[in-house]
C-alpha cells in the first residue's frame, strides 16, 4: 500500500525525529510481527485446555456425521449445499472442521489450536497492512496488539463453532492486503485476487459483506485514492472520484448481495423470531446496541456468549438518548475530520456493524461479542492514532506513550485470559452466563443440558422450568423439560410440553424425536392408535428413525398385526445394529409362525448382546420344540 500519512502522524510511542529508514526497516517490522504472534499465542494458550461446549459445537462438530467423516467426496458435496444444521451458508468453514477431524479426530485441543492459529495470522496480517499503508510500525503494532488481546474477541477464538468468524476475518484482511497491492497498480489480475479473497471470506461467514464499503473508506485514508488527482496533478472533484471508485467495486457489491441472499435463503427455516418481532423492536435494539457495543469495547466486562433480545422492554427514551449519543459522536468526529483516521474509524465501526446490528434479525440474540470482530478494528485505529498524535503535539516522552499503551493492553490481556477460562466446558460457560445476564432462557436451557450430561437431572429440572418461563417460544427448552417430565412419569405435563415444542420447533431432528417420545408416552398409557400416529409421523420425517420403527412395530405386535410389524423391525435392524430390533423381529416372526427365521433373528441379537436373557430364553424354547 502507498503511504499518505500526515506529517504529524509519527509512529506510536516515537518522536518526530525517527528517521524513515528506521521506521521502514524490515528487521523492525519482522521483529514486531514475530512478537505479536508470540504474544497472541501466549495469551490464548489456555484455550487449548478447553473442551467442546453444548452451544453449537454438537451441530458443527461433535454430532455432525458429515464433519466426523472427514474430507470425503460426499461430505464436501453436502458442505456446498444449503441443507445445514445451522443457519449460515459457509462451506469453507465446514471444510476446515472436516480437516480438523482428519488431523485431530475428536480431540478438542486440536480444534482450539486451529482457531488460535487463525487469530494469530489475522493479528499479524492486520499489523502488516497498517504498517505498509502508513509506514508507522509502532502505531500499527499497537493496534494489532490491542486487537489481539481484546476480550470481545475471545468468543470468536475460544469457541470452536466460531471457526467461521476467525476464518472470515483472516480472508477479510487478506482481501484488504490484496486491495492495497491493486491500488498501487490497478490491473485485472490484482483485482481478481481481491475478489477471490472476498469470495473465500463469504464462504467462511457472511459477516464480511461490508468489505466493499470498507475498501471505499480505505480509499479515503490511508490510501489517498479519494478524492484523487487528475492527469495534470490537480485534485479531482470529490463526488466524481467517489463515483469512479464505487463503479470500480460494483462486482464486489454484487458478490456481497449474493452472499447476503444465500444466507437469507438458509436462514428461511430459522426466522420464527423475526417473523413475530415488529420492526420497531428491532430498530430500538439496533440503535441501543450501537452504544452498548462501544461501552463493552471500552469496559469489556460481563461478557457472555448469549445476550437475550430485549424485545419491547427498551423504552423510546433510552433509544433516543442512544441515538443522540451516536449523533453527538458523529458530529464531533466530523468537526475533527482533518484527522482522517477518526472519520474512517468511526464510519468503519458504524458501517461494518450494520449487517449484524439487528435490523434484519436472524437469531434470537440481542447482540453478540463476536459481531465486534471487524468493527473493532476501526475504533482501535482511531484511538491509537489519536493518542499518538496528541503525544507528538504535546511532546510527551516516549515512556509516557508506552505507559499508556501498557495501561490499556495489560488489563485487556488479563481479562481475555480470564474470559478464555469461562469456555472450559458447558457448565462453566453457562454458569458464568447466568451470573452476568438476566432472564436468560437460552442459558438456563443449556445449563440444564450440561447438568443432565453430568448426571444431575434433578438439578436440571429447575433450569428447564426457568428457560420455559423466560423464553416460552424456545422449542428446545420445551423439549428438554418434556423429556425430564416423561422420565418422572408426569405424562400429562410432558405431553403438553412436547406439543408446544412441535408447534415451535424448526429443528427436524427435534421434531422427529418429539413425535417418537410422544409415541413412547402413549404406548405406556396403552393409547395404541395415538402411539402409532406419532411413530408414523417421526418415520415420515426421518426414514432412518430406528427407534420409531421399533416403537411402531411394538404397537403392531400388540394389535396382533405381525405382517406390519415384521418389516418395521427388519427395517430397524437394517438401519443399524440393534439387539432390541432383532429380538422383536424374532417375536414377530414367531407370531407369524416362521420359527426358522425367528431363530436366526434371536441368534443375531445374541451375537450383538450375549447377555440378552429374553432372546436366549426364546431361542432355547424354539430349539426345544420338536
Amino acid at each position: 500500500m502507498s503511504t499518505t500519512s500526515q506529517p504529524d502522524e509519527v509512529p506510536y510511542a516515537e518522536t518526530a525525529s525517527a528517521s524513515p529508514a528506521q521506521e521502514h526497516g524490515w528487521r523492525r517490522v519482522a521483529f514486531l510481527a514475530v512478537l505479536l504472534g508470540l504474544g497472541t499465542a501466549a495469551v490464548y494458550a489456555p484455550a487449548m485446555r478447553n473442551g467442546f461446549v453444548n452451544v453449537d459445537d454438537p451441530e458443527y462438530v461433535t454430532r455432525n456425521p458429515y464433519i466426523l467423516g472427514g474430507l470425503t467426496r460426499a461430505d464436501v458435496h453436502w458442505a456446498l449445499g444449503v441443507n445445514y444444521p445451522s443457519s449460515n451458508w459457509h462451506p469453507l468453514t465446514w471444510f476446515s472442521h472436516m480437516l480438523d477431524v482428519q488431523l485431530y479426530g475428536r480431540n478438542p485441543a486440536g480444534h482450539h489450536f486451529t482457531n488460535v492459529l487463525l487469530h494469530i495470522l489475522a493479528v499479524v496480517v492486520l499489523f502488516l497492512i497498517l504498517e505498509k499503508a502508513t509506514g508507522l510500525a509502532l502505531r500499527s503494532a499497537a493496534v494489532a496488539a490491542l486487537f489481539a488481546v481484546h476480550p470481545l474477541n475471545v468468543e470468536a477464538v475460544a469457541w470452536i463453532s466460531e471457526r467461521k468468524s476467525v476464518l472470515c476475518v483472516l480472508f477479510f484482511l487478506l482481501g484488504i492486503a490484496a486491495y492495497g497491492w491493486y491500488a498501487k497498480q490497478p490491473g485485472v489480475g490484482r483485482y481478481l485476487l481481491v475478489a477471490l479473497c472476498f469470495c473465500l471470506g463469504i464462504a467462511s461467514k457472511v459477516m464480511v459483506i461490508p468489505f466493499p464499503f470498507a475498501l471505499l473508506l480505505l480509499d479515503y485514508w490511508p490510501l489517498g485514492r479519494l478524492p484523487g488527482t487528475e492527469a495534470d496533478g490537480k485534485p479531482q472533484p470529490f463526488f466524481r472520484s467517489l463515483a469512479a471508485l464505487v463503479i470500480e467495486k460494483i462486482p464486489l457489491f454484487v458478490m456481497a448481495g449474493a452472499g447476503g441472499a444465500v444466507t437469507l435463503l438458509v436462514h428461511s427455516g430459522e426466522h420464527a423470531l423475526t417473523a413475530t418481532m415488529p420492526f420497531a423492536w428491532r430498530f430500538k435494539n439496533a440503535i441501543f446496541s450501537y452504544v452498548i457495543y462501544l461501552v463493552k469495547w471500552v469496559v469489556p466486562v460481563g461478557l457472555a456468549p448469549y445476550y437475550p433480545h430485549p424485545e419491547n422492554t427498551l423504552s423510546w427514551g433510552m433509544v433516543i438518548l442512544a441515538g443522540v449519543a451516536l449523533l453527538g459522536i458523529t458530529l464531533h468526529v466530523w468537526r475533527l475530520r482533518k484527522r482522517k483516521y477518526l472519520l474512517v474509524g468511526w464510519l468503519w465501526y458504524l458501517g461494518t456493524m450494520l449487517p449484524m446490528i439487528g435490523f434484519i434479525q436472524t437469531g434470537r440474540q440481542g447482540m453478540a461479542d463476536r459481531f465486534m470482530h471487524i468493527p473493532m478494528m476501526g475504533l482501535l485505529v482511531a484511538a491509537v492514532w489519536l493518542i499518538a498524535d496528541v503525544a507528538t503535539q504535546k511532546h510527551w516522552q516516549k515512556e509516557i506513550t508506552l505507559a499508556i499503551f501498557l495501561l490499556a493492553a495489560a488489563p485487556l490481556a488479563a481479562l481475555t485470559i480470564k474470559q478464555i477460562g469461562y469456555w472450559k466446558d458447558s457448565l462453566t460457560l453457562m454458569g458464568h452466563t447466568l451470573e452476568v445476564t438476566r432472564n436468560n432462557g437460552f442459558a438456563e436451557n443449556n445449563f440444564g443440558v450440561a447438568l443432565i450430561e453430568r448426571g444431575e437431572p434433578q438439578l436440571a429440572a429447575e433450569h428447564f422450568v426457568a428457560a420455559v418461563r423466560y423464553s416460552p417460544d424456545l422449542a428446545s427448552a420445551r423439549y428438554n423439560l418434556a423429556t425430564l417430565l416423561q422420565r418422572q412419569n408426569q405424562v400429562d405435563e410432558a405431553e403438553k410440553q412436547y406439543r408446544a415444542a412441535l408447534a415451535l420447533s424448526s429443528d427436524r431432528s427435534e421434531i422427529v424425536q418429539s413425535h417418537n417420545n410422544l409415541g413412547v408416552l402413549y404406548l405406556g398409557e396403552n393409547k395404541l392408535d395415538a402411539a402409532q400416529t406419532e411413530f408414523s409421523a417421526a418415520i415420515a420425517l426421518d426414514p432412518g428413525a430406528q427407534n420409531s420403527y421399533i416403537g411402531r412395530g411394538t404397537v403392531e405386535m400388540q394389535t396382533m398385526n405381525a405382517d406390519a410389524a415384521i418389516p418395521d423391525f427388519a427395517r430397524a435392524a437394517q438401519i443399524g445394529p440393534s439387539p432390541l430390533a432383532l429380538y422383536w423381529l424374532g417375536r414377530a416372526l414367531e407370531q407369524k409362525g416362521d420359527a426358522q427365521q425367528a431363530v436366526r433373528a434371536y441368534t443375531e441379537a445374541l451375537r450383538l448382546a450375549p447377555a440378552m436373557a429374553e432372546a436366549q430364553a426364546r431361542l432355547n424354547a424354539l430349539r426345544a420344540t420338536p
